[in-house]
Parts: C-alpha cells; structure tokens; sequence
C-alpha cells in the first residue's frame, strides 16, 4: 500500500504556476444578526429535543396536504409529551 501512494507521477521539467483560479463564486451572503439569532434558537432547541415548527410545516405541506396542521403551541405539547410521558407504563420517543 506503501508504494501505492508514491506512485503518483509528478511533472517533469521546469514548471510555475501562473496564476491561481477561485474554484467556487464568492460567498454573497450578507452577515445577519437575526439569522444568526434563529440559528442559535433552532440549536438550542433541537439539543434539549423541542422540534422545529416550520420544518413540521413544510413536511406536513409536502407528505399530507389534506391534512391540517397543529398549531405552534399544540405542536410543541406534542414533542413534549412524546418525549417525556406523563402516564404511568407509557414508553416515549418522540414521533416528530
């Protein structure tokens, strides 16, 4: 495996490198405070297991279009209480 690596052929004579291309476009992007304050919301969120409303949302318009979607509210009770049973026996993960 050793000589495997080595095997690369290099250029022979005399060369330079001229000039240095970028690769990909610049990154356009404007710095965001309030992007980065919902990034950090989002985090925060997803660590202690709360799920994401607007990705549920999305998902509910993409997989079940006749169906109506929980409220914000509803929708958090649910990943809670999915997550953290209240009834005696009742094993929880949450479904989200």
């Amino acid at each position: 495996m050793f000589d495997a690596i080595h095997r690369a052929t290099r250029p022979q004579g005399v060369w330079q490198i001229e000039r240095c291309q970028r690769l990909s476009a610049p990154d356009t992007a404007k710095f965001s405070w309030r992007a980065l304050w919902q990034g950090l919301q989002q985090s925060f969120r997803l660590m202690v297991g709360v799920q994401d409303y607007q990705k549920y949302l999305q998902h509910m318009q993409n997989h079940h279009p006749d169906q109506t979607a929980m409220t914000e509210r509803d929708f958090h009770r649910y990943c809670l209480d999915a997550r953290f049973p209240s009834q005696a026996g009742k094993l929880g993960k949450c479904p989200c």
